[in-house]
């Protein structure tokens, strides 16, 4: 039986095989564990293997893993999953980072729920790059608005951009994407010169991102196996 050790490893190789491709380096490459409906005891097995990054999509079994986890206190962790309004107190007060604001009502209340003893919230905004309607995200258009209130939110930090393209096994058809957010962050980055994280690629999908000039990749079935 293969280890979540020996499959965190072919991952971080994926990415550096990928990067290498592209004449990229693999170290401006973040590989994030998506550990959602996954034990606690996978979370820890790649924690002792040495990774610190993980994510989930579902508030409270989110919430619950961060509150069992706490005396680890060099896990990282990120919300990637849709956010209800009611919602967003219990991600505000337990993530370092949320990937998927798509709206200015969940980036507002993200804002004033967030814990003033806390550093800002890393803040990703999701796009819905390929106006695909079983996706989250807002569009390009909505994009530079929502940019604005969340730079000038005090409790949070904006820092980049987020997609899930439409699902697709053509590496040209994910590439074609994933360059489509990629302009959109070249161009928002002239505005907003912080902006450092471009969030694209899971398991199916990694090669064309990192081609695509992705700086994090979201990689869940790969490390963990098959999700139930």
């Amino acid at each position: 039986m293969v280890t979540i050790a020996e499959r965190l490893d072919a991952a971080y190789a994926r990415i550096a095989t990928a990067a290498k491709k592209c004449n990229r380096d693999e170290k401006d490459i973040t590989l994030i564990a998506v550990s959602k409906k996954k034990p606690l005891e996978d979370i820890l097995a790649a924690f002792d293997h040495g990774h610190r990054e993980f994510a989930e999509s579902y508030v409270q079994e989110g919430v619950e893993k961060v509150q069992a986890l706490n005396d680890h206190k060099t896990i990282v962790w990120h919300f990637i999953g849709p956010i209800q309004s009611n919602k967003t107190k219990a991600i505000a007060e337990h993530f370092h980072w949320v990937q998927s604001v798509d709206r200015e009502k969940i980036a507002r209340r993200l804002n004033e729920q967030r814990p003033t003893n806390m550093k800002p919230l890393n803040i990703l905004i999701q796009v819905n790059i390929d106006n695909d309607d079983n996706k989250s995200g807002c569009s390009v258009a909505q994009l530079p608005q929502l940019a604005e209130l969340v730079d000038n939110s005090r409790q949070l930090h904006l820092r980049g951009l987020m997609a899930i393209p439409a699902k697709t096994d053509s590496f040209d058809a994910q590439l074609q994407s994933f360059e489509k957010l990629k302009a959109c962050f070249d161009k928002l980055q002239t505005q907003y010169p912080q902006l450092d994280t471009l969030s694209m690629g899971m398991s199916a999908d990694v090669d064309a991102a990192i081609a695509a000039g992705s700086t994090m990749v979201r990689v869940g079935t790969a490390i963990f196996g098959e999700r139930s």
